[in-house]
């Protein structure tokens, strides 16, 4: 009976000392923008990419975020900037609260990024193979680790670091894993051109990922 009522008495101080358990924020860090800017590969550098969808997030009712888009750059002699090191150490939801990655190693591992997840700012769908049109090409310029080109790589990967409408290519990869025998979500090929209609002549239309760092 005594150690019966020392448990009950127990149980108060048992209960006081558990650590709280807080739920994880699951509101918008991740999506595909809904369009580009409109010039094609130009998104104006990274700061008018970054830009763009900060613009995105907070028309859709995100506010409160430090949004970067997934790119990297080029320089000559070195490596330029990497896109994974740009975006934050996660984790990432979509739109709808749909975990994409808990941290860098998943998302370039094995993150949820397929046609049913890589959602837009408003949680729609975005058009990949079998839609028409087919707009699955998304402006990367990254391998598929994340990380920029090795300087080695002269051939232009980012559309003169996202400032060409014209000249150049930009590595794509596809947010619905399908087409030209590369399921990658980063970098799955290059395009023909950096201009609107290069961009949309190998299924792509602009768009890019953004990804918040807090």
């Amino acid at each position: 009976m005594k150690l019966a009522k020392l448990a009950l008495a127990a149980l108060p101080l048992i209960a006081f000392s558990a650590p709280a358990v807080h739920a994880q924020d699951t509101s918008m860090s991740f999506f595909v923008t809904s369009a580009g800017p409109g010039n094609g590969g130009d998104l104006g550098g990274l700061d008018g990419a970054d830009a763009h969808c900060t613009q995105l997030a907070e028309a859709a009712g995100v506010t409160g975020k430090t949004w970067k888009a997934y790119l990297s750059t080029q320089e000559d002699g070195k490596r330029g900037v990497s896109a994974r090191d740009r975006i934050g150490s996660g984790p990432w939801h979509n739109a709808k609260g749909v975990l994409i990655a808990d941290d860098l190693d998943v998302l370039h591992l094995s993150p949820n990024i397929i046609k049913t997840t890589a959602l837009d700012e408003a949680g729609n769908l975005v058009n990949g193979r079998g839609d028409s049109p087919n707009q699955h090409d998304l402006l990367t310029g990254t391998m598929m680790d994340g990380t920029a080109y090795f300087p080695n790589v002269t051939e232009d990967r980012t559309c003169g670091n996202w400032t060409s409408s014209g000249e150049g290519s930009a590595t794509v990869g596809h947010h619905d894993r399908h087409g030209g025998g590369n399921t990658s979500w980063n970098s799955a090929h290059n395009s023909r051109g950096c201009s609107a209609e290069a961009l949309v002549s190998t299924g792509g239309a602009g768009l890019f990922m953004c990804f918040a760092t807090n």
